[in-house]
């Protein structure tokens, strides 16, 4: 019998966006346990719950790990090369036949998480060449990428709360208790929300919902759902009205200021008090408040998000933070400088954004190169140019985590074929014609070129594989790539050839190989020993030569002999970081604007056009709530409509963990959570069985 011996791996939990480091004890075949690294530079000892599945998750019997062909008799297993020649065959026979729109591809969560992913889905994307192009994004963040692309230039120029050093921490519709942050990856959020009170500070949640987070913050306020917009506008009438705006040393790169006045000036705090649900004198002292603390951050999350107004909403708390001198200062909304920057790589590949160049066959505008997820079964269902025949999803559950998911289950069922990318039978694969299982996140190696983007640190942090994959497993990447081959193929000579070079390029590099590349081109990469002044004095020449917007420009002051550059610590490559298992912390936030602008003059423009056609709306609102304010049917009537809002759960992450029998055991969390004082009207008791219905349908659910 053989000894088996524990050993210790170092990593980072990809099940949220936290980022949280973790120590695993293995065996060199199994887990034996997943521990909180204390020595981690970022989570420095915390984690949650949700870390345990990903020893779950690798061992699940029920992951598959092969390719599944859906037959008369039922689910078969075949080989990959059989797997590939079938989809590539049905997905050119369909576009030949019905055109490049007629397949589509959903995108989901899960791929921001794997660096793999991320690098290859920008050329299978361009294989398809397909208008017909979805993700979680429209579900969740498209207000805040809009926002980005509007203001800043491009979609994935993200501005993070610099909660380390901030004074003030508004919050709007956020649980980062549930959710451990989101669009800003903060281990031990609520240990950052108390610090800031121990140092003196003061934290204040606006939210419908006394949600978990509400007990750690010093002011909670209510909020009618959905009304977010208008309380912003009144706290931006609030500044302008008391003389409170101060732009800041970003005067000079900022224009249309009097069109923010102009629009705010119908809103004053009187005006949208009753409707809002918060009187005028908190919403002129949250104003005062955020323009009188030097260090003060203004941020919303999926409450602002998710809702009617979620686009303006968004845009209001990012006018806050700009209008108070907040944005791109310590302890406002600051920007990151990641050592993989991949804002940078998708500005070289042209993809900042676009809004509008196409639309749904029912006029819903795209953005980024995607179409609204809640559109899908529209499109499969509306005879047209664009008629979606064929689909593609990528680690995605869209049949739960999109809206109206009936309708939607029932057009998969018509598809002509559909190929998943993804490691289980469920309620979305279950209409395939064939899924592919990728390997298990501790059969890949790690790093985080998405969530780096959205750190509260700049960090950097490489974790090679925990275990060796399967003899007749392929990564995701792997499976991408064979699948941007078979697409690509059938041009030209010429175009046969080169696309050939590049997937054998691509196939040898790995993604690691690729990760390798932009850590060493970036602002913390490798140097030549001894040529650090030869370098800067040969990039500074070379610069008199491009203008500052030249690609190459912008690629050299990227790098690290770049003039902004030249003080970070250098030397990062997939080798170095292998040295640094805990990761390498590479400082906290920094004042970046205007440099680190997109927009082709260096400017911030702060009224786009694209959200004033959206102030009528708005104002025609305001004068609904009104009327219903004072019409005869009351809030406090027993018959009047409720407003039904989503939740977080700590254990949970989307559609995703629900196979971890630790993550879903326990009492029934699947209820319906009322106030007091409705619940109180309506005669309810916890325990009652409910009946919850919309326009789209109706659940019974435990109160």
């Amino acid at each position: 019998m053989t000894d088996t011996k524990t050993q210790t791996h170092f990593r980072t939990c990809n099940l949220c966006e936290a980022m949280c480091g973790l120590v695993i004890e293995h065996d060199g075949e199994q887990v034996l346990s997943i521990k909180p690294d204390k020595e981690d530079v970022v989570s420095k000892g915390f984690i949650c719950p949700k870390a345990l599945a990903l020893k779950d998750y690798h061992e699940d019997p029920d992951r598959l790990r092969a390719p599944m062909l859906k037959t008369a008799q039922g689910w078969k297993q075949i080989s990959w090369n059989r797997a590939f020649d079938i989809v590539g065959k049905r997905v050119r026979e369909i576009q030949d036949q019905y055109g490049k729109d007629a397949i589509s591809v959903y995108l989901g969560n899960p791929n921001a998480h794997h660096h793999g992913n991320i690098i290859y889905l920008l050329n299978f994307l361009r294989s398809l060449d397909t208008k017909n192009r979805y993700s979680a994004t429209s579900n969740d963040q498209l207000p805040h990428m809009r926002a980005n692309y509007e203001l800043f230039g491009h979609q994935a120029l993200f501005p993070i709360p610099d909660i380390d050093h901030t004074d003030l921490f508004i919050l709007f519709g956020s649980n980062p208790a549930a959710s451990n942050g989101s669009l800003m990856s903060a281990p031990d959020y609520l240990g950052r929300l108390k610090a800031i009170r121990k140092r003196g500070g003061e934290v204040i949640l606006i939210d419908p919902k006394k949600s978990e987070t509400a007990r750690v913050v010093d002011q909670h306020l209510f909020i009618r759902p959905g009304t977010d917009a208008l309380m912003l506008l009144g706290m931006i009438h609030t500044l302008f009205d008391e003389g409170l705006v101060d732009l800041g040393r970003l005067q000079s790169n900022i224009e249309g200021l009097a069109d923010v006045q102009i629009i705010s000036s119908d809103f004053p705090p009187e005006r949208v008090a009753a409707a809002c649900g918060i009187d005028a004198d908190t919403i002129r002292s949250l104003a005062r408040k955020l323009a009188e603390t030097p260090r003060a951050v203004a941020f919303g999350r999926m409450g602002t998000s998710t809702q009617e107004f979620g686009g303006l909403a968004t845009w209001f708390i990012y006018l806050l933070n700009i209008l108070t001198s907040h944005l791109d200062e310590r302890g406002g909304l600051m920007f990151t400088k990641p050592a993989a920057d991949m804002v940078e790589l998708t500005h070289y590949l042209n993809e900042k954004g676009s809004s509008g160049t196409f639309t749904t066959e029912g006029g819903l505008p795209e953005f980024a190169g995607e179409l609204p997820s809640s559109a899908i079964a529209d499109q499969i269902e509306t005879k047209g140019p664009s008629q979606i025949r064929a689909m593609v999803t990528v680690a995605g559950n869209p049949v739960i985590s999109s809206p109206n998911s009936n309708r939607l289950e029932r057009a998969l069922g018509s598809l002509d074929f559909m190929v998943c990318i993804d490691s289980y039978l469920n309620e979305t694969t279950k209409h395939a014609d064939l899924i592919l299982p990728g390997s298990s996140q501790l059969e890949q190696s790690r790093y985080d070129v998405v969530f780096n983007l959205l750190s509260v640190r700049n960090v950097a942090k490489y974790s090679p594989a925990l275990f060796e994959p399967g003899k007749n497993t392929k990564h995701d990447w792997e499976i991408l790539l064979e699948l941007t081959h078979r697409f690509a193929s059938g041009g030209s000579l010429l175009d046969n050839v080169k696309e050939l070079g590049q997937y054998q390029a691509m196939k040898r590099l790995g993604p690691d190989g690729v990760l390798d590349i932009l850590l060493r081109v970036g602002p913390y990469g490798t140097q030549v020993p001894g040529t650090s002044s030869v370098g800067s004095f040969v990039i500074d020449t070379i610069q008199d030569v491009f203008p500052a917007s030249h690609p190459i420009r912008r690629a050299l002051d990227n790098g690290p002999y770049g003039p902004q550059n030249r003080g970070l610590s250098k030397g990062l490559c997939i080798a170095s970081l292998k040295n640094y298992p805990h990761g390498v912390d590479l400082g906290s936030l920094q004042s970046s604007l205007p440099e680190r602008l997109y927009t082709s003059n260096k400017r911030i423009s702060l009224v786009p056009g694209s959200y004033m056609t959206d102030i009528p709306r708005l104002r025609k609102h305001l004068g609904m709530l009104d009327e219903m304010l004072q019409s005869s049917v009351k809030q406090s009537d027993e018959h009047a409509q409720m407003m039904l809002i989503g939740r977080r759960d700590i254990r949970s992450n989307n559609s995703w963990l629900h196979n971890s029998q630790r993550l879903v055991k326990g009492k029934n969390r699947c209820t319906a959570q009322i106030s007091e004082e409705d619940a109180k009207l309506r005669k309810i008791s916890n325990g009652d069985l409910l009946k919850v219905s919309t326009d789209y349908g109706a659940v019974t659910i435990e109160c």
